[in-house]
């Protein structure tokens, strides 16, 4: 929850930042955006590649196992596609590519409003972006606040599926102290397989 406003603090300070710099005229350069891109995905492969249960999750890795993160993947996305039927402004696909960070907000709003730019735009890229950010962020606190109710109503899995990306950080620990410890294994291997699957998603959704 904590580092969820901070990702909103640092949203609304470079909005702040950028309309002052727009207000005194000082352009940054046009090519910033693919750096921060490479960046954040730099990021990711070191999180995941120095994580120390990385090991033992890879040789206890049981084909029952990925039913969980496939039913996150194939929900997420099933009930992105439905709620497009509501949203006349952005299409299946861009629905689908919001959907797509899977709670990701940092790397999936910039991945799409880099992808988006040369179709759309950039006004309408960086207002898809900043849907993405906001509705993943949203999951994430809906993850984190919701976690007592998800066991009670749908099972200990439910959780580690409205959590997304971030079973194997951010919730975590919400998930243990309320699916149980012997969860941890399933999150973490659940949190790291749809964290792998973002970029291609998003990519692939926003080339469509």
């Amino acid at each position: 929850m904590k580092g969820s406003l901070v990702v909103v603090g640092f949203f609304v300070l470079g909005c702040v930042l950028g309309w002052a710099l727009n207000q005194w005229d000082i352009a940054l350069p046009n090519d910033i955006t693919p750096y921060v891109l490479y960046l954040l995905m730099f990021q990711v492969g070191l999180s995941i590649g120095s994580d120390k249960k990385l090991k033992d999750i890879l040789t206890n890795i049981r084909p029952k196992l990925l039913l969980v993160p496939l039913a996150t993947i194939v929900g997420t996305l099933s009930f992105s596609a439905l709620f497009s039927i509501f949203i006349t402004k952005w299409s299946v696909f861009d629905c689908l590519a919001v959907g797509s960070g899977f709670a990701y907000y940092s790397l999936s709003s910039i991945l799409i409003t880099e992808l988006k730019e040369a179709s759309i735009g950039l006004q309408l890229a960086t207002e898809l972006g900043t849907i993405a950010l906001m509705a993943n962020i949203i999951r994430e606190i809906m993850a984190l606040l919701g976690a007592p109710l998800f066991v009670k109503y749908f099972g200990r899995l439910a959780p580690i599926s409205a959590g997304g990306a971030t079973t194997m950080d951010t919730t975590l620990p919400i998930i243990t102290r309320y699916s149980g410890k012997d969860m941890v294994f399933v999150a973490i291997f659940h949190g790291i397989l749809v964290d792998l699957t973002v970029p291609f998603f998003v990519s692939f959704f926003c080339t469509l």
